[in-house]
């Protein structure tokens, strides 16, 4: 089941990125601490600069490799996952940034296609 291919991946980052900016507003996040509103605007806005940044389909300016792009997923998804505990965020928005971490995880390391090497190797 490892479907998100790199062009799939390069395709949801933009909503993704927008996403992680405009939902701490609609939701009314920072009710437990005021960084649980701004952790995923500043994360939305890193986001899509990394993604216009990254060598891949979506990429405008790509001098980012798609593998790096990926580890920055990750590290964000752990980020994301510890966040609630370390900056004390409960309720909507401990859940809020559980349920990212794990979308971001699930689709970066459990449903990521892997890349053939010959792709790899002539656009990495």
């Amino acid at each position: 089941m490892r479907f998100v291919t790199r062009k799939i991946h390069s395709l949801i980052d933009y909503p993704v990125a927008l996403s992680l900016f405009a939902m701490p507003f609609i939701l009314g996040l920072g009710a437990t601490n005021p960084a649980a509103k701004w952790l995923s605007v500043a994360t939305g806005i890193a986001a899509f600069v990394l993604t216009l940044l990254t060598d891949h389909e979506t990429g405008v300016i790509r001098v980012l490799p798609y593998w790096l792009h990926v580890a920055v997923d990750r590290f964000v998804g752990v980020t994301f996952l510890a966040a609630p505990f370390v900056l004390g965020f409960a309720g909507l928005d401990a859940a809020y940034y559980w349920a990212n971490a794990a979308a971001v995880l699930t689709v970066t390391v459990v449903l990521a296609a892997p890349e053939s090497r010959t792709l790899a190797r002539a656009t990495g």
